[in-house]
């Protein structure tokens, strides 16, 4: 090979070296883990100080790139069709396109590409000392294309529709799950928070029937049994009828020092935060945190008391169940065998749904409504029916209301 050509090959070596940091800083940066560098930032990491930097001004950064990775894209490819004309005659610049589109997209595009995804936060702390010296002097460019920017984005205003939905944010949520970057309790745990601005009252709700409350009228030896035997820290007051609540009882007030207080119940019980069942659950977080209140009683369209959603309800729909010492530890969805199931009537028909892994097409909230639903009146014990592959058969009830069903798969 003739000396002559050294320079030009070395050129070329060297153009593609940078186009594959160009493209490699491009795909790191891209796809790096902010967390992960803020956390080496904060434990003295100066090249992680200065990746962080460089992410948080990602527009300079990305023009840098371009610009870069263009300048040296197009020397190579101008080097090369000088050389190979030089070699080959008239076929030159048809070889020379060739080639260098092949050597370009092998070893200056895909290969480190694919070793800057494997390891983003490494090759970033890398290149960033680098990068951000082509930053400054690529100053002025940076400034003509960030104006440039800016007049497109007035052109091309983005709608609501480039907003990340929920739908997306669950679809990540559980692509993250699958690769291992969450585990089970971390995918639940931000998945409800995903969901919770979805809930409304009435999907939390402890129902009416299910309330503990007492009689403006009762006397405290009556109420004192009602405390001891709920467990309850609070009880609602009514006056005539459990439509018409009057206030909230709070164990604390009740009992002063050794014994039950003097005070008249009137006097010693809280006024009451009432909500429809159709709010938003975290507009009534919100209401509960600046009322200072644990308890809201849930009104239905007429005003009357449809139940009572407490700050505990609220929070194990973000964590989970939440148990204390007084709690009973109830599966309400008892699996006797592999075709048998024992289910508490007040258990939501989603749960169900989602334990039989089946679908259910119903406006019932609980297994207990669908059940009615199905019958077409209010069930006695041993009442069954068919549904799909289920055969459903009420096994407890209480007055008007499912208490448990027991439910075989065909």
């Amino acid at each position: 090979m003739r000396s002559e050509y050294i320079p030009s090959l070395i050129a070329m070596l060297i153009c593609i070296i940078l186009s594959a940091y160009f493209s490699a800083t491009e795909t790191a940066f891209s796809s790096l883990n902010k967390t992960r560098i803020k956390v080496l930032m904060e434990k003295g990491s100066k090249k992680a100080k200065l990746t962080y930097k460089l992410v948080e001004n990602y527009d300079k950064l990305i023009s840098t790139v371009l610009i870069g990775n263009n300048i040296v894209n197009i020397a190579v490819s101008s080097i090369a069709t000088l050389l190979f004309v030089k070699l080959l005659g008239d076929i030159g610049a048809t070889v020379s396109t060739v080639v260098i589109t092949v050597v370009v997209l092998i070893f200056g595009e895909i290969t480190p590409k694919s070793v800057a995804k494997d390891y983003p936060e490494k090759f970033a702390m890398f290149s960033a000392p680098f990068i951000n010296f082509l930053i400054l002097v690529l100053t002025p460019l940076n400034f003509l294309f960030s104006a440039w920017k800016k007049l497109v984005s007035k052109l091309f205003k983005s709608g609501d529709d480039m907003k990340m939905s929920q739908v997306e944010l669950l679809m990540m949520l559980e692509e993250a799950e699958q690769e291992g970057g969450l585990n089970e309790n971390e995918g639940e745990l931000l998945r409800n928070a995903v969901e919770f601005s979805d809930l409304v009252v009435k999907d939390i709700l402890t129902h009416r029937v299910d309330l503990e409350a007492v009689s403006i009228d009762a006397t405290k030896k009556e109420i004192a049994a009602v405390f001891t035997e709920s467990h309850f820290s609070r009880l609602l007051v009514y006056e005539n009828s459990i439509d018409n609540i009057v206030g909230v009882l709070h164990l604390k007030d009740f009992y002063k020092g050794t014994g039950i207080t003097d005070a008249p119940i009137r006097k010693i019980m809280t006024p009451p935060l009432f909500i429809h069942q159709t709010e938003k659950v975290d507009k009534l977080l919100q209401m509960l945190q600046s009322s200072k209140s644990h308890m809201a009683v849930v009104i239905d369209e007429y005003g009357g008391t449809l139940g009572v959603v407490t700050m505990e309800d609220i929070l194990e729909e973000l964590v989970g169940e939440i148990w204390d010492e007084h709690d009973e530890v109830e599966n309400p969805i008892q699996k006797v065998d592999a075709q048998t199931y024992i289910v508490d009537g007040a258990v939501t028909l989603d749960d169900f749904c989602a334990a039989l892994d089946m679908e259910i097409e119903s406006d019932s909230v609980s297994v207990g409504g669908w059940v009615m639903e199905e019958l077409g009146r209010i069930p006695d014990e041993g009442d069954s029916f068919q549904y799909k592959n289920l055969t459903v058969t009420v096994t407890k009830t209480d007055e008007h209301r499912v208490e448990s069903i027991t439910v075989t798969l065909k």
